[in-house]
């Protein structure tokens, strides 16, 4: 099966209009916010302006109905005018782990009751996998669900939930027959402000500042049976389709970040003058930006590789870990680089250079850690001892 990513003039111009409206409409105290550590909602809003939130939803429900490749264009157009990475990563996170979930598995009602108001930027998203005892060996839930009457009793305690403090919907992982082991495990559509559902403070972090992380407990909270997504015990397989479509895309908008990194250093290292030239003639600089560029040209084709695989409706196991893998290394490494050709510019907080290096650090870390894709590459490759 040949791949071609040739974009038509419609996709460009679709990229093109929403790097425009972000950088217009959603570059304001950034170094405000990130220092605060603040979620602006009106700003979510202004976001659904463009179109980009209900993005993979039907018209019907909303949505603009585009197919995977044009949502991964216009994504990566909305990262590269807006600045805000924690506020892309939000709206990568809801597209590909709580929205196409429910356009994938959701019924009838769950869409129409749900969809609208997605896209619409009314409701904000969750997707509550990971528990204190369960990250990496993520079906390890603590979480269950007992079946009472008509509906189930949820206990238990979801944690680092980006959009958790300040969430509408949650999609809830949890145990519904501990003695089927990962294929006991169902999921669930939880409204925010569901009895029994407490949404913590968000917590402090590193980088990512202006997306709210934080836990989610529950404490009895009863949901009726129409709110399960999919029959039960089929939690381990939707999780293992959103986790490949998270793995594939959620690194689309901060592809549009590492361009206009590039960008910037490159136009720095051409005006900036030291020792009577610009400091991009010394070839110690120089060299780190074509690091820079090579790494951002294979990060593109892995990750245009793994999300044609998926629009075609073909398993990108392999392809979603590598694009995953090699994306968050290859963030960090040019954002490590940024900051050096920058020097000492870019290491204050004025000149935003250093923010997209504490914001890179996240991504080795969350939607599976570089060591566990590694290990699942491993193991679909058939090498004796990974499990």
């Amino acid at each position: 099966m040949s791949m071609e990513f040739r974009w038509t003039e419609d996709q460009l111009a679709t990229r093109a209009r929403i790097a425009d409206f972000a950088n217009r409409e959603l570059d304001f105290d950034l170094i405000g916010a990130d220092q605060a550590g603040s979620f602006d909602r009106g700003l979510w809003l202004r976001l659904a302006e463009s179109g980009v939130l209900g993005s993979i939803a039907p018209p019907e429900h909303g949505g603009q109905g585009w197919d995977v490749m044009s949502t991964l264009l216009a994504l990566e157009g909305l990262g590269y005018g807006c600045k805000d990475n924690g506020l892309t990563l939000a709206v990568n996170a809801q597209i590909w782990t709580v929205m196409m979930p429910i356009v994938r598995f959701g019924s009838a009602s769950q869409q129409a009751k749900y969809l609208p108001g997605l896209a619409s930027g009314e409701l904000i998203g969750a997707h509550a996998l990971t528990e204190p005892n369960a990250g990496s060996d993520s079906y390890s839930l603590e979480t269950h669900a007992r079946r009472d009457g008509v509906g189930y009793v949820l206990n238990g305690v979801k944690s680092f939930i980006g959009m958790g403090p300040v969430c509408d919907l949650a999609l809830v992982f949890a145990n519904t027959n501990p003695d089927h082991g990962q294929w006991g495990i169902s999921a669930f559509l939880i409204d925010g402000d569901s009895e029994g559902l407490d949404r913590r403070e968000p917590r402090s972090k590193m980088g990512l500042r202006t997306i709210p992380m934080g836990d989610l407990v529950f404490q009895d909270c009863w949901v009726p049976e129409e709110a399960r997504l999919g029959p039960e015990g089929a939690g381990v397989s939707i999780s293992g389709e959103s986790l490949e479509w998270e793995r594939s895309l959620i690194f689309a908008s901060h592809l549009g970040s590492m361009e206009r990194q590039l960008d910037e250093t490159v136009a720095y290292a051409k005006q900036r003058q030291q020792f009577g030239q610009p400091i991009g003639d010394f070839q110690s600089v120089s060299n780190r930006i074509a690091d820079m560029r090579v790494r951002l040209d294979a990060a593109k084709l892995l990750m245009y590789r793994a999300a044609w695989l998926k629009s075609q409706g073909e398993e990108a196991q392999i392809e979603s870990a590598a694009a995953k893998l090699f994306f968050s290394e290859a963030f960090l490494s040019s954002s490590l680089d940024a900051v050096r050709v920058s020097g000492g510019r870019g290491y204050l907080s004025e000149d935003e250079v250093e923010r997209d290096l504490r914001d890179a650090v996240g991504g080795v870390i969350y939607g599976g850690t570089s060591d566990i894709q590694r290990r699942v590459i491993a193991r679909l490759l058939g090498l004796r001892g990974v499990k």
